[in-house]
């Protein structure tokens, strides 16, 4: 229960006057008042009672939540060195739509000791419309028992896409533990994260937690859920890939008695200080597109780089080829869709107009910071599923009538730094170029680059918000979504009008750019099946799991296969598509398969740090093939390696996924077979490269430079692969350097 006493001080600089906790604006200046709830991780159960106050600022509501009432301050600063806990959340960042992420460390003393606390914000909460006042969200098990046989198998269906990477970070054990696992409408969310004993839990411990959860499970998916438990308990899934496919056609069957109706608007505007409108979407600005009748629905919001170079040409020329693209992978039946295929089709859509931008840019002989460029964030609902693309900072936002959720991760410096475990979050941004852009449409090849593709399970009304920056500036969404697009929810307010208002709300509350909008409604009607769905067991695949721990998503995907992005042909669907998935499936696995191995043994491989996704890197051809060479002949002085997985060097000192070291000296152990050696490493003091628009700051301070020696078995379990040359000038020694960042001109507008 809030303190009545208690004060919410003002966020805005200039006023910080206190405020009564029931004031949703300031008195004095009218800026909103943010309420910024908490959860504490301490060993006990709770930091003290409720209405007392912690470091004159966090008011403890009940238990270990706890209020923040001085939300315009950053928190103290953190010391990261030695707290593995906080990095473990840090890397998770892609997955912050289940997992909490850190707010910051407390130092308290209690008078008899010192610890301290570690913050995470936005824990799963409720709010209680009469009273207003705050309770978490319900336990799954509990919430079981009501929900309806779509929601239960696309809970489990969002824990299958969080055991790979919490399994990863070693903190798997979350998902077995009730009491942390909570749900808000539709979504399961992690109250925090809880470390895995010695002995790991694997995927029969999951399966005997989901068997506790029969009783309870609606008829339609009683056998489904039975069979699935028990194929994880006997081992015949192995795997999280075959779990998600196995849940993804119970869904599918489940999506039959699901039928959604869909509008979409946009609306773009220049804005009051720039003379050029940058930005483009699709549908074009102001048309309102409903399916049915339309066969597709697709939103496009793309943020034009390059001023009046050519940022509008490049934004207008993503949609115009994504579009086009996209038009041709909805052509296909529901039915015959592989949500592992469409996803890299979509990936694929984007390279196509990376490439378009990219070879306008080289035909212009545009070099540098003239090269025109563009976000872009992207939604195509397919049946019971919501697919999102993104490259850069233009973001989406998922709507339902529980909350708001960012459910992309900016491709910036500051988000890269999170990913990487070196900063939280808050702290980051207030980093020198934390906003700049790390990658974007057209500034360079597509074999460079790594949008990002996402799928949500959708069994309940929402609002999918595409916006540029000209509106997301600022924490407008958090500031204005309860009272400007959860009306439309609730049936208050209609698409257009909504539109039009979040417009002028960022043309009169930030102003500082163009700006674009595209809202996606989503409306379902669904009614519980009286038959019983069946059951498919994958076979085992042999292709290559995806790193999932450092994906660049705020949401889980099937992991794809390693395949070298090339341009879609255009007006042509995917022969992949004419074909029966009984023909389909055999050939990806034993193609991939082959591939994969001949790619890996070849080193043709590496994979990249933020997007987690296998990279083909080109390699100098030849008339005959060269036999595959061992990881001890590979590793001569001077060659640059990046891990796979986590290596995990003592109980006190590991290094995460994606670490990229200098191999320093290779040495023999005594009296070893060849395959059985030491190697001398250094970790590179820069473990990414500078983004592609910066400021005149300098970029945050690398990690201190150390070296360590690892034995040939360490080695193959991190999963290290040999990075070519054009792709390691950020791994600095005394003979190579940094490539500077680009430094945006005086007439380049759009500057992040």
């Amino acid at each position: 229960m809030e303190n009545d006493a208690a004060t919410l001080f003002c966020p805005n600089e200039n006023c910080q006057a206190a405020n009564p906790l029931t004031h949703k604006f300031c008195q004095r200046c009218s800026t909103s008042l943010p309420k910024i709830y908490l959860w504490a991780v301490v060993d006990d159960l709770s930091v003290g009672k409720p209405g007392e106050s912690l470091a004159d600022r966090y008011l403890i509501i009940n238990q270990s939540l706890l209020l923040d009432t001085k939300p315009g301050f950053l928190p103290q600063p953190s010391e990261l060195d030695n707290l593995q806990i906080v990095r473990t959340y840090l890397r998770l960042i892609p997955y912050r739509l289940h997992v909490p992420q850190v707010y910051g460390l407390l130092s308290w003393n209690d008078g008899s000791s010192h610890r301290d606390i570690l913050l995470l914000e936005k824990p799963p909460l409720f709010t209680d419309d009469p009273t207003q006042q705050v309770r978490l969200g319900t336990e799954l098990t509990t919430a079981w028992r009501d929900a309806t046989s779509m929601r239960q198998l696309n809970w489990l269906w969002q824990l299958a896409n969080l055991w790979q990477p919490l399994a990863s970070e070693g903190v798997a054990s979350s998902l077995l533990t009730p009491h942390l696992l909570r749900t808000e409408g539709s979504l399961v969310r992690l109250l925090e994260l809880r470390f895995d004993s010695e002995t790991a839990p694997g995927l029969p411990q999951l399966g005997e937690f989901w068997q506790q959860l029969l009783n309870d499970a609606k008829p339609a998916i009683q056998n489904f859920l039975s069979q699935i438990s028990n194929s994880l308990i006997e081992g015949k899934i192995n795997s999280a890939e075959q779990l998600i496919a196995a849940l993804d056609g119970g869904l599918a069957e489940l999506g039959r008695s699901q039928t959604p109706t869909i509008k979409i608007i946009t609306k773009t505007d220049t804005g009051p200080s720039r003379q050029r409108n940058e930005d483009s979407c699709y549908p074009p600005s102001g048309t309102l597109v409903s399916k049915p009748p339309q066969p597709t629905a697709l939103a496009i919001v793309c943020d034009g780089i390059g001023g009046h170079e050519g940022g509008n040409v490049a934004s207008n020329l993503a949609i115009e080829t994504i579009q086009q693209q996209v038009q041709q992978l909805t052509k296909v039946p529901y039915d015959h869709i592989d949500p592992s295929l469409l996803l890299n089709d979509l990936d694929l859509a984007v390279a196509a107009a990376n490439d378009k931008i990219s070879q306008r840019n080289d035909g212009e002989n545009r070099q540098g910071r003239q090269r025109m460029g563009t976000t872009l964030v992207m939604a195509l609902p397919v049946a019971h599923e919501m697919y999102i693309t993104h490259v850069g900072d233009s973001r989406a936002y998922w709507i339902t009538r529980q909350g708001c959720y960012q459910v992309t991760l900016d491709d910036d410096v500051a988000s890269r730094e999170v990913r990487l475990g070196y900063s939280i979050y808050r702290e980051a941004l207030q980093q020198s170029a934390s906003g700049s852009l790390v990658q974007a449409l057209g500034m360079g090849p597509s074999s460079s680059l790594h949008p990002t593709s996402a799928r949500f399970m959708l069994d309940e009304d929402a609002v999918f918000l595409l916006t540029s920056d000209g509106f997301s500036d600022f924490d407008r969404v958090d500031e204005y979504w309860e009272t400007e697009i959860l009306p439309i929810l609730t049936q208050e307010a209609d698409l257009t009008s909504v539109v039009n208002r979040l417009v002028e709300i960022a043309n009169t509350r930030n102003g500082h750019d163009n700006v674009t909008i595209a809202l996606v409604h989503y409306q379902v009607q669904y009614w519980e099946p009286e038959i019983t769905i069946k059951t498919v067991i994958p076979e085992a695949s042999a292709m290559k799991t995806a790193d999932f721990s450092l994906r660049g998503s705020s949401k889980t995907q099937i992991g794809k296969a390693s395949q070298k992005t090339q341009i879609v042909p255009e007006n042509k669907p995917g022969i992949i598509y004419r074909l029966p998935l009984t023909i389909i499936v055999p050939i990806i696995l034993g193609v991939g398969a082959w591939a994969i191995v001949y790619s890996v043994r070849q080193g043709l491989i590496n994979i990249n740090p933020f997007a987690g996704d296998p990279t083909p890197t080109r390699q100098p051809t030849s008339a005959t093939t060269p036999a595959p060479r061992s990881l001890a002949s590979l590793l001569a002085p001077g060659l640059v390696i990046k891990t796979t997985r986590e290596l995990v060097l003592s109980k006190d000192k590991s290094f995460p996924p994606g670490t990229v070291f200098e191999v320093i000296k290779k040495k023999p152990k005594p009296q070893s077979v060849p395959e059985d050696f030491l190697v001398d490493l250094r970790v590179c003091p820069n473990q990414a490269p500078p983004p592609l628009v910066d400021t005149d700051n300098q970029l945050p301070s690398p990690p201190k430079d150390e070296t360590v020696t690892l034995n040939s078995l360490q080695l193959k379990r991190s999963g290290a692969t040999v990075l070519p040359e054009n792709e390691t000038n950020f791994c600095t020694s005394a003979s190579s350097t940094v490539t500077p960042p680009i430094v945006p001109s005086p007439t380049q507008t759009n500057t992040r």
